[in-house]
């Protein structure tokens, strides 16, 4: 199975975002939200599986991979040196980015978590997305985007950065960054922190990051190429 173009990936990302926003006029994210809680709030909140594995030690190890990773941009090991030295950069910068990008979302946001709303026992009023930035809920906000499904989704760049050395590990990285992202959203929905398309969205931004970066860098390779090309000739 071959890779996508960009063609193909600006078409695909065209697609999802509108899916996404036929999700947020569903009113669904609500209904999702009662399969877990109640107006005595969410049951599993404090969940010590919830919160110490999927969510610290989670965490944890995310940011211990990042940090292997800019390390392996001069010093790499295993099929990492099958890849050029702008691709491992491109490789670690990405995840940080868009862990960045969705900080700086959520440090903006006016939309509360679930567990924050009155029918779950907090003091929020449920708004659908986006208009919170016209008429905010009520609630402490700074609950969009999902940043701790971010700990797995910010890892999709993997997939750009390998797609054309080798296309079977590409695959299988953002295989494996996709179902971190979802196991790990899914974990914060359970116990009341996050809507399903608070991580949709993070899952999003993420790939949108990781496709701009690769742009980038495509960038910054042809024009490393065109210089060498000039000094040769």
């Amino acid at each position: 199975m071959q890779n996508f173009s960009n063609r193909q990936v600006a078409a695909i990302t065209g697609v999802l975002a509108l899916l996404l926003l036929a999700w947020d006029a569903s009113g669904l994210d609500l209904a999702t939200a009662h399969w877990f809680g109640g107006g005595d709030g969410f049951a599993l909140r404090d969940n010590v599986w919830l919160t110490l594995l999927l969510h610290d030690l989670a965490r944890r190890l995310a940011w211990m991979l990042a940090l292997l990773l800019c390390v392996a941009v001069w010093w790499p090991v295993g099929g990492l040196r099958q890849l050029a030295f702008h691709r491992r950069l491109q490789l670690a910068a990405t995840p940080l980015l868009a862990v960045l990008a969705v900080s700086a979302l959520k440090s903006f946001s006016t939309t509360s978590c679930p567990w924050g709303l009155a029918e779950f026992g907090g003091v929020a009023q449920y708004t659908p997305h986006w208009q919170h930035v016209f008429a905010p809920d009520g609630g402490s906000g700074r609950c969009f985007p999902a940043g701790h499904a971010a700990s797995g989704f910010a890892f999709v760049g993997g997939y750009f950065a390998f797609r054309e050395t080798a296309p079977a590990v590409a695959r299988r990285w953002l295989l494996a960054a996709l179902l971190a992202g979802v196991v790990l959203g899914l974990a914060q929905q359970m116990r009341g922190a996050h809507f399903t398309s608070h991580t949709l969205w993070t899952a999003l931004i993420c790939w949108c990051v990781a496709w701009a970066v690769d742009g980038l860098c495509a960038r910054f390779s042809a024009s490393a190429m065109r210089a060498d090309c000039a000094e040769t000739a």
